[in-house]
């Protein structure tokens, strides 16, 4: 059993900053995968980021490559996820996901993961 415990959201201005903070805790091997995806009112999940706790492979969805950087600690069992340059439409509930022993094809497949976080809200507004 794996736990995820998000922080860090909250209101930022356009063009800010903002760094989420995922605490995992419980069987978190090796071979996982680290991902945040996002879910804005009236659409879909989406993937966001993901990272292999081993080795540190990273993937980013097109939205957010060059502006978000997704790493880890793990010393400290904490996924982060750095948001730079955010936009209105950034605006959602993040959540920070566990899966187990996905290939790089598949960290970007919501059902790939088993285990949610609760999400934490991040509102980009003036």
């Amino acid at each position: 059993q794996v736990q995820l415990v998000e922080s860090g959201g909250g209101l930022v201005q356009p063009g800010g900053s903002m760094r989420l903070s995922c605490l995992t805790s419980g069987r978190t091997g090796s071979d996982n995968v680290m991902g945040w995806f996002r879910q804005a009112p009236g659409k879909e999940r989406e993937f966001v980021a993901a990272i292999r706790w081993s080795g540190g492979t990273t993937r980013y969805s097109d939205n957010v490559r060059g502006r978000f950087t997704i790493s880890k600690d793990s010393a400290k069992n904490t996924v982060f996820l750095q948001m730079n340059s955010l936009k209105p439409e950034d605006t959602a509930v993040y959540y920070c996901a566990a899966g187990q022993r996905l290939i790089f094809s598949d960290f970007d497949k919501i059902r790939r993961y088993d285990y949610w976080g609760q999400g934490t809200q991040v509102t980009v507004s003036s």
